[in-house]
């Protein structure tokens, strides 16, 4: 039998599950530590974990080691990549604390709405104090929910008995999945201009740091509340200070930099805060349970490995065309808009690579979503999509065609609810570099896309390039190739310039407008 080795508070189904099966060995210890379990179970086939740091020396401490599941949806705690160096599958099970998340958000606004804390307090010591807890109801307010996934959605469901009004921002799903739990989607903007709770629901990466910011909270209305259960990284603390001081935002918080004792930097400017309580449920702790369980027995009993996250490359395919794949969908994504709904993704995978066409689709949602991992597979891929109402498909190539080891990525995005509009990229691998040979008509590009660089799409007359340079050199940014392409049809031409360093997003805005360009960006690969 094959030993499991559980060592957190973590509910009994798992070990349960696991006995019930005949297949394993259960050893459940939630009061030693994780090292020295390691030393007395080296012979531990596979480890289920909650917070415990899984790292280098843990996972040396454990030769025959093949799985490790995180029961939860993070697994920033675990060592993916060195596991993966030792052959081990690294899984987790999101959405199993989802309702957990979404009904502490529900907590959270009504105990602030009617400050239940303070007058609870104020209660137990003998007070009357009554005319000073005014509370405000929730019914006929509007909530705005940035991030429609798993929590985000059910947040809407949950309170769709409150007669609120819930409009959303998610630039991965469609307006139909968004309209079955009511939500109305809009600009993240409108989110924070118009409404009087602000739930987070998104995750930190390069694309959310820092994205709640003095741009966003200078537009709210006065006394309105941010509920942060997020992640800590996505607001800016310093411009809510700001907000606090100038317009009376409120802030409801359970997510910090660290999981620890010890002081924290918001406590100046939190209304409420919690331990990072979000997935503390019985409830949640029995689905992830559950789920870590049952995800081990059929990976090894069925093959499935939908939820590994740290899958290596298939043998055969090169590295390089996964790097390709991934940087042809972040072209699309960005002359598409981030903010953009994306509704059908279709790809085109030409000779040698066509066995792989499949795999392919997993650096392809990676680079139009960055909150995609793409240590994923296939199938978790497909879920991810499915889960947005997105549709995804592979296209029969024509073999006649001599497009060898060549990919073409088309997004197909809404415009506005009657009118769809789509971005076609297709590139391939030379001598090992990276080349993107075609962008919707403008053909033959052969355009190399690392490093910093700038797409600016216009109508054809004289003097673009040399304004476009100009306003770049007022900046001392050089430029260190550009293709500059013109379809006859439309009469527009596509500029494409590697630069020496970063361009803002401030001076392609005004790039943009000098030379009324109709698609502006800047990207760095």
């Amino acid at each position: 039998m094959k030993k499991i080795l559980i060592p957190t508070k973590l509910d009994k189904v798992a070990a349960n599950i696991l006995a019930e099966s005949s297949l394993y060995e259960v050893i459940q210890d939630d009061s030693s530590s994780i090292g020295d379990l390691a030393k007395a179970h080296p012979d531990t086939f596979g480890l289920i974990v909650r917070s415990e740091k899984v790292t280098e020396d843990i996972i040396n401490a454990l030769p025959e080691l093949k799985i490790i599941v995180r029961a939860g949806a993070g697994f920033n705690t675990i060592d993916t990549k060195y596991a993966r160096k030792k052959s081990i599958d690294v899984m987790n099970t999101p959405g199993a604390n989802s309702n957990a998340v979404a009904e502490e958000v529900l907590a959270l606004m009504l105990s602030d709405a009617r400050h239940i804390i303070k007058a609870d307090a104020s209660t137990r010591a003998g007070k009357w104090e009554k005319k000073n807890f005014m509370g405000r109801e929730i019914s006929g307010k509007t909530i705005g929910i940035v991030g429609l996934g798993y929590i985000g959605r059910l947040l809407a469901k949950r309170l769709a008995g409150f007669d609120a009004n819930l409009i959303g921002y998610d630039p991965v799903i469609s307006s139909e999945r968004a309209a079955n739990v009511n939500v109305e989607l809009t600009d993240i903007e409108t989110i924070f201009s118009t409404s009087d709770y602000i739930s987070l629901h998104i995750p930190e990466n390069e694309d959310t740091k820092g994205m709640v910011n003095w741009n966003l909270m200078s537009k709210m209305k006065d006394g309105a509340t941010i509920i942060n259960c997020a992640r800590a990284g996505i607001i800016v603390e310093d411009d809510l200070r700001k907000a606090k001081n100038e317009k009376n935002i409120r802030l409801l918080n359970d997510v910090y930099d660290k999981d620890a004792e010890g002081e924290k930097s918001i406590a100046d400017i939190a209304d409420i805060m919690l331990p990072h309580l979000g997935a503390s449920t019985k409830e949640a702790n029995f689905n992830a349970a559950k789920r870590a369980a049952e995800q081990i027995i059929d990976l090894e009993t069925k093959g499935i490995t939908s939820f590994i996250v740290n899958r290596d490359i298939p043998e055969g395919l090169a590295e390089e065309y996964c790097e390709l794949a991934n940087t042809l969908s972040k072209l699309a994504r960005e002359l598409a808009g981030k903010n953009t709904t994306v509704k059908l993704i279709e790809t085109s995978v030409y000779g040698s690579l066509e066995p792989y066409a499949d795999w392919l689709i997993v650096p392809i949602v990676a680079g139009i979503w960055s909150d995609f991992d793409m240590s994923m597979d296939f199938h978790a891929a497909q879920e991810y999509l499915r889960d947005m109402g997105i549709e995804y498909g592979t296209r029969d190539v024509d073999s006649g065609k001599t497009y060898d080891a060549s990919i073409t990525v088309d997004i197909t995005y809404e415009i506005d609810d009657e009118r769809l509009k789509q971005i076609s990229i297709r590139g391939t691998v030379t001598e090992g570099v990276i080349m993107i040979s075609r962008i919707n008509t403008f053909d033959k590009l052969y355009f190399e896309p690392k490093g910093n660089s700038t797409y600016f799409l216009y109508e054809d007359r004289p003097g673009v390039i040399g304004a476009i340079g100009a306003k770049l050199a007022e900046k001392n940014i050089n430029i260190h190739d550009i293709r500059n392409a013109y379809d006859k049809k439309t009469n527009r031409s596509l500029a494409i310039m590697k630069v020496s360093d970063h361009v803002s997003d401030e001076l392609i805005a005004d790039i943009k407008q000098d030379i009324n360009a109709t698609a502006a960006f800047s990207i760095k690969i």
